[in-house]
């Protein structure tokens, strides 16, 4: 069990895919999407993953998080369990000095929308930012995955 912390961003163009070493496509579905608490299934490449999330800290900069591996045929019958609602996407390593940011394009419902993520070792870490990087939107609940099941981006005013 640990604490995640992260910072999220928009992202500006699509530079960062001739940056990228690694390129790994993910769907994901949600057996609970409650606020305070998050229970995700993951099939990333040929592996599947069960999450846990807790509630994020006041900022949206932290929140308690628990991952198991899973079987492949675990992650799919227990997919079809999931809520409705399934993200699809891409996930791309990009290292920059010596950070390695996860940059998430989305497909389906939430086609349009890429988000980078970094994950820190404390709050207070500095973060170098690459010219591709655009608006900080740590914390704010609509760029979270669970919320972009339900309002995908496609249905935003």
């Amino acid at each position: 069990m640990s604490i995640e912390i992260e910072r999220k961003y928009l992202v500006n163009n699509d530079t960062f895919k001739h940056l990228s070493h690694k390129a790994i496509r993910i769907t994901q579905g949600y057996l609970n999407s409650d606020k305070a608490r998050t229970v995700r299934v993951r099939m990333m490449g040929d592996q599947g993953f069960l999450t846990i999330k807790g509630l994020s800290d006041q900022a949206g900069l932290s929140r308690f998080e628990w991952e198991k591996e899973i079987s492949m045929s675990e992650a799919q019958a227990l997919l079809k369990l999931c809520e409705p609602g399934v993200i699809d996407k891409t996930r791309y390593l990009v290292e920059y000095q010596k950070q390695i940011f996860e940059v998430d394009e989305f497909y389906g419902e939430n086609q349009g929308l890429i988000v980078a993520e970094l994950e820190l070792t404390t709050a207070q870490q500095a973060v170098s930012k690459p010219d591709w990087l655009g608006d900080e939107v740590t914390g704010d609940k609509r760029y979270y995955n669970s919320t972009l099941m339900k309002q995908p981006y496609s249905q935003w005013a």
